[in-house]
């Protein structure tokens, strides 16, 4: 879709403005030695791989296309002319074994011996507690049409020519992981529209809507999946992806109703929420606008799985979103989390860190992707478990001496 802006912004006002705003945020970041941020209690503790729990039982072959991806992405990234040679060096043992990864083939005891021989295995460990929260999310499937109506009224949009983003790293390697989202404003970079700003027509005349959906209720939802399957009038299924989002701060609003009583802690879950909100219209665009947080979509080409943050195709059940400040993404992990799957087994496996969420923050912090349809709606809905996890490096990295 073509994207329309009424708000241009000259070359000389950015260059101006960026030059200010990148020499101010890099020579103040520059001032903070990168590696206090592991002194806060964070300890990535050695384990045996193979006392792992639940190692034996995990058919850990089926994780395999999901780290394939991911090394072909790293691979692709490492490529690039303009990582310098200090990046190179850094990561070069995610090299060696991607190298072996993205051609290879394995067998399930085969693959199970190469990551013993190429991998350490990690706990991690917050403050002397091992144990961290684990929810689910999936790809869910809505009404909506391509065009204005009565019955489609809810605009879903695509990523706007005004929003900013800037990535540190390609500044400082010490802030690979830092980013800003806004808008320029005069000569200042200023927050982007929050999603109260947006339900009150902020948007409005400046962009035009990829689709418009049927609920407000499911498009709130789908913000927090980041990705869904809509059908149109005629029964086309158009796909929607993760294309950016505003920067504003995720809120849980089911934290908000669990302290004024409108639902209990032991019944809040994605289904008792959209139940809430449904019986209560008066009330749901405010308690909906609490979440400032916003999501902008792209149209998906194919019938492939929707995408993570890594640039990768998720796979059911073995893709996970975890907080990048702490785990990287394309890495192998262990996830041991009290939720029992679709087969009834608690859930003790080997996944990949595909994926990011704007309520996925800290260290032992994960959501599991659950895939598409009814089950992995009622999977994704129902997760909140306790849990740890183990993050796989290749011999030669130790994650507690790794400067992010």
């Amino acid at each position: 879709m073509t994207v329309i802006s009424k708000r241009p912004i000259s070359g000389r006002k950015l260059n101006r403005f960026f030059i200010f705003i990148l020499l101010s945020i890099v020579t103040g970041c520059s001032q903070i030695d990168s590696e206090k941020r592991w002194n806060d209690g964070l300890v990535f503790l050695e384990t045996d791989i193979e006392l792992l729990p639940g190692w034996n039982k995990d058919k850990v072959l089926n994780a395999f296309p999901a780290l394939q991806r991911s090394c072909r992405s790293i691979l692709k990234k490492l490529n690039r002319r303009h990582n310098s040679q200090k990046k190179l060096k850094k990561r070069s043992g995610w090299k060696k074994v991607c190298d072996q990864i993205a051609v290879r083939s394995f067998g399930e005891d085969s693959f199970r011996e190469f990551l013993k021989s190429k991998f350490k295995a990690y706990q991690i460990r917050y403050r002397g507690s091992d144990e961290g929260l684990f929810t689910g999310y999936y790809e869910p499937t809505l009404d909506g049409s391509l065009k204005r109506s009565r019955g489609y009224n809810t605009p879903i949009y695509p990523k706007p020519n005004d929003l900013i983003h800037v990535n540190l790293g390609e500044w400082k390697d010490s802030l690979d992981s830092s980013r800003i989202l806004g808008r320029v404003v005069g000569d200042k970079l200023k927050p982007y529209f929050s999603r109260s700003d947006i339900s009150k027509g902020a948007l409005d005349g400046e962009i035009i809507p990829i689709l418009w959906l049927k609920s407000e209720v499911d498009a709130f939802f789908l913000h927090i999946q980041g990705s869904g399957r809509v059908v149109l009038p005629n029964g086309e299924i158009y796909r929607l992806g993760y294309a950016g989002k505003n920067g504003r701060k995720y809120y849980p609003i089911g934290r908000y109703l669990i302290e004024n009583g409108a639902i209990s802690k032991e019944n809040i879950s994605m289904q008792s929420i959209k139940k809430w909100l449904k019986e209560n219209p008066g009330k749901k665009r405010d308690v909906m606008n609490m979440n400032p947080s916003y999501i902008f979509f792209r149209k998906l080409e194919g019938k492939g799985g929707p995408i993570g943050a890594q640039g990768v195709v998720l796979t059911t059940g073995r893709s996970l979103a975890v907080d990048r400040n702490y785990s990287k993404l394309g890495a192998p992990v262990w996830l041991s989390a009290n939720f029992r799957d679709e087969e009834g087994k608690i859930i003790q496996r080997l996944m990949v860190a595909q994926d990011t969420g704007g309520a996925i923050k800290g260290p032992i912090r994960g959501d599991v992707f659950w895939g598409s349809g009814k089950t992995a709606e009622r999977l994704a809905g129902k997760m909140k478990a306790k849990g740890s996890m183990y993050v796989f490096y290749p011999k030669g990295i130790n994650p507690n001496f790794i400067s992010r």
